[in-house]
């Protein structure tokens, strides 16, 4: 045990996040065979069975593939096998794979007809392998932002945040931070052409990924700041000719989005229809009143009988976890103004972004998944932290996996 400790403090940043990360995997693999075996040893039980009952289907049974492809797993795959409808269904809870962009079920179906594997294999692939990418490269921005040290006490954190449960489930998160955090690598770089690239493909990923347009317009004016100013021309000042490259980032970012709502506009006659479907199939709407809402929920579940709620002792452990989200992204945003010295403002302009429509969305507020693409968020605590306190949020960011990790594989109690 001395000798692999000594080893990993010896080893480069990368080969550090590397074993660490499969460490992490390891781990959310051991949880998932456990509660696999628990469902299928008490399974049978009556008991069991209603107590994760979700409308109207007892859980009885449960598989490995099953519980990575929990949740929203099933629709990505969906979208990977059947694609899109050519009409939006407008009923609420209709629930068609329009509701879900094109870049993850694209890699799905690509990985799985290549290698000749199953939908649900190829999944699983690449969340772990784009994962594996997404945890190097947030590495990589910590040690820029604030040094190596501090990088691997945030690598430790972040591997083991309950959020990163998705990277080992049927989820498209690890291409989002994968392809976020190369694009602001490369601003950080100045490569402007594979920085918009970058994030161009992370707007066909996820609607939250359109934070990354706002990042790559910020980026290109503060390089028009930093190279100055043409003299005037007929009257105008425009930005110094070395900096009209930087255009190329904000302009190619929405090259996913578009190129996805020119797709639609031929496939179904609207260009809005993921939109359309997301409001009104998936009944996804946004208020600035989104998290007292949900305070108002959770307390009318706790103490008014038959107040309604989905859970353990109708309790919605969604809401609870909303709340714990919004408070630990409120903690994690003072510590990062407090160590900003080196973060760049594009990665404020992402984090900002991100973390406001969270609190502002009626179905995915800040809970760990969400949380874990506002990632600078979950670094700065474990950079910014050290020794007692350190040692104490990394106990409880296992604790948490521990408990939560199991409860998200199986059943409808809690979603990632």
């Amino acid at each position: 045990m001395a000798q692999l400790a000594e080893r990993l403090r010896s080893a480069s940043l990368s080969g550090y996040t590397l074993t660490m990360y499969v460490a992490s995997r390891l781990l959310y693999l051991a949880i998932a065979a456990v509660a696999m075996l628990v469902v299928d040893t008490l399974g049978a039980h009556v008991g069991l069975a209603k107590t994760f009952n979700w409308q109207g289907f007892p859980l009885t049974h449960s598989t490995l593939g099953s519980e990575m492809s929990n949740w929203d797993g099933e629709w990505y795959l969906k979208t990977a096998a059947t694609w899109y409808f050519h009409h939006v269904i407008r009923q609420p809870r209709a629930y068609t794979t329009l509701g879900f962009m094109p870049m993850y079920p694209m890699t799905i179906w690509l990985v799985a007809h290549v290698a000749a594997i199953s939908d649900l294999l190829a999944a699983i692939a690449v969340a772990m392998i784009a994962g594996a990418v997404a945890t190097v490269l947030v590495g990589k921005l910590a040690r820029d932002w604030w040094g190596e040290q501090a990088a691997r006490r945030a690598v430790r954190f972040w591997c083991l945040f309950p959020g990163t449960i998705v990277f080992s489930m049927v989820y498209s998160e690890a291409l989002t931070v994968s392809l976020i955090a190369a694009a602001m690598l490369l601003l950080a770089r100045r490569r402007w052409l594979w920085a918009g690239v970058m994030a161009g493909f992370a707007t066909a990923v996820a609607p939250t990924d359109l934070a990354a347009v706002p990042m790559c317009a910020v980026a290109t004016l503060v390089e028009w700041r930093r190279c100055g100013w043409n003299p005037r021309i007929r009257g105008r000042r425009l930005p110094a000719r070395a900096s009209w490259r930087s255009l190329l980032a904000p302009v190619l970012s929405v090259g996913g989005a578009v190129g996805f709502g020119i797709y639609l506009w031929i496939w179904t006659g609207s260009p809005l229809a993921d939109y359309t479907a997301q409001h009104i199939e998936w009944s996804e709407s946004t208020t600035p009143l989104a998290i007292p809402r949900v305070a108002i929920q959770l307390v009318r579940q706790m103490f008014v009988s038959g107040a309604p709620g989905h859970g353990p002792g109708g309790v919605d452990l969604n809401d609870a976890l909303a709340l714990l989200g919004t408070v630990f992204m409120l903690v994690a945003l003072k510590l990062l103004w407090d160590h900003r010295a080196h973060v760049p403002l594009t990665t404020w302009v992402w984090t900002v972004v991100v973390c406001l429509l969270a609190v502002t969305s009626a179905n995915t507020p800040p809970n760990p998944r969400i949380l874990l693409d506002a990632f600078p968020l979950v670094l700065v605590v474990g950079a910014a932290l050290d020794g007692r306190a350190y040692r104490r949020a990394m106990r409880l960011n296992l604790l948490a996996t521990v408990v939560l990790s199991p409860i998200t594989y199986v059943g409808m109690w809690l979603r990632p």
